[in-house]
């Protein structure tokens, strides 16, 4: 059976002419499965990583709706979608209006950290779609400044991280506004914790259930390798090569700890690579700013962590490295998943230290995949990669340390105990030793 198509689905012209534009012809799994399903409006559950195709995968439907029942005179948004984050809001409007662009159709942003007022004359004009932040939203529903009558599908993106900053209830209390809609789809990375479980029962009407880890038939154009490293600076060393001789265009560079981002950017730009670096405590306007850098190929690398990097979405990405190896193999899948977007190919390469290879096979199993060593010439390893039983006991050192001072701090409390039990009660203990051993003999 051949691979659909977009032809295959029912979409407007208008709507395949912005796909083709964009060079997209063929659906990704999550897209395949939840196009029909949308377009049917039926409630949607849906779990996906970043990378696989999610925001298409709403908004296709979303703007066919608006096309398939045009409105006859102008009026309030009828579609509605909730992202965790401003940034996110921006980045869905924008493809939002890449796919629109060859209809009448308006899309508008509320976000917070833009002045109130501004939002003003998006109340005035005709709207039809509008992406927004739960808590800004709340603001202008509660002035009577955004009538939720006229929403007719509400789509959730991110939902479990927009549980996790403490949206929960402003999102319950904006479902409940809108209560006249037709449709509710909601995304999320993962559809774990028991939370997320119980929000998703709450709004959704017997929801289609799409799960879409990237196919391995996705994750096969991405080439993935590793290098041993033998310490910490050898591993930059590598870093930096690699980036030199590997074509990198655009490249983000992953590590495990906030500290480490900013001193390594600065370590890479010394060795006179291009990088600028993201923190999760960073403001709103540097981020964009480190963003756009790599956008416009002003930095060739971004260092990021996991949670500085969620969300943020940039196309034709080339490399992504991971300086650290994630603790779990599903960070590792989302990590990879932000090269080899819309059917590129891309690569995914890693520096392993002698304790990351328990991590790398715990990799290898979930992936199923053969990640192979190479080696960067003048720039060889002098340790060997540990055996299946030395990676063990490399990863239960600290364990072990930790373990040998808890038991040194115990015996040191029982020794204190000891002494005082033998100073108090010397004389009455010695008294009633000696006859038992006496009849013992």
């Amino acid at each position: 059976m051949s691979q659909p198509t977009f032809d295959d689905f029912d979409l407007a012209p208008e709507l395949l002419k912005a796909l083709a534009k964009k060079g997209y012809n063929r659906p990704t799994a999550i897209q395949q499965e939840t196009l029909p399903a949308a377009m049917e409006e039926r409630d949607i559950l849906g779990s996906a990583p970043t990378g696989t195709g999610k925001t298409a995968a709403f908004l296709l439907p979303a703007i066919q709706h608006l096309l398939d029942y045009p409105r006859r005179k102008p009026g309030a948004p009828r579609i509605l979608v909730l992202t965790p984050t401003r940034e996110l809001a921006m980045q869905v409007a924008e493809q939002a209006k890449e796919l629109a662009q060859f209809t009448k159709l308006s899309i508008a942003t509320i976000t917070g950290g833009v002045a109130y007022q501004n939002h003003g004359e998006i109340f005035n004009k005709n709207q039809d779609l509008v992406v927004a932040t739960p808590g800004r939203l709340l603001q202008y529903i509660n002035e009577e400044n955004f009538d939720c009558r006229s929403v007719e599908m509400l789509i959730f993106d991110e939902a479990d991280r927009m549980l996790q900053m403490g949206f929960g209830q402003d999102a319950e209390k904006i479902a409940a506004e809108t209560r006249w809609r037709k449709q509710t789809l909601l995304f999320s990375a993962t559809l774990e914790g028991e939370t997320l479980r119980d929000f998703a029962e709450r709004i959704l009407d017997n929801p289609v259930k799409i799960d879409a880890e990237p196919s391995r038939r996705e994750r096969k154009k991405i080439n993935q390798w590793y290098y041993h490293a033998d310490s910490v600076e050898h591993k930059i060393k590598l870093v930096a090569r690699f980036i030199e001789q590997g074509k990198v265009t655009k490249g983000i560079l992953f590590v495990r700890r906030r500290e480490d981002v900013r001193e390594l950017s600065e370590t890479l730009r010394k060795r006179g690579i291009r990088s600028a670096y993201l923190e999760g405590e960073m403001a709103q306007t540097q981020r964009n700013h480190a963003i756009d850098k790599l956008k416009k190929g002003t930095v060739t690398l971004l260092v990021a962590t996991d949670v500085a990097a969620r969300g943020i979405d940039i196309d034709d990405v080339s490399h992504v490295m991971n300086f650290d190896l994630p603790y779990s193999a599903d960070t590792y899948l989302h990590r990879i998943g932000r090269t080899a977007r819309a059917g590129k190919k891309g690569t995914a390469v890693s520096f392993v230290e002698g304790h990351d290879y328990p991590l790398l096979g715990k990799i290898k199993r979930y992936t199923e995949e053969l990640l192979k060593p190479r080696i960067i010439e003048g720039l060889e390893p002098r340790t060997n990669p540990p055996k299946n039983g030395e990676a063990k006991k490399t990863v239960s050192k600290e364990a072990k340390a930790r373990k040998k001072q808890k038991l040194a701090e115990k015996k040191k409390t029982e020794q204190k105990k000891k002494v005082k039990l033998r100073h108090k009660d010397t004389k009455n203990i010695g008294k009633r030793r000696k006859p038992t051993n006496a009849q013992n003999h």
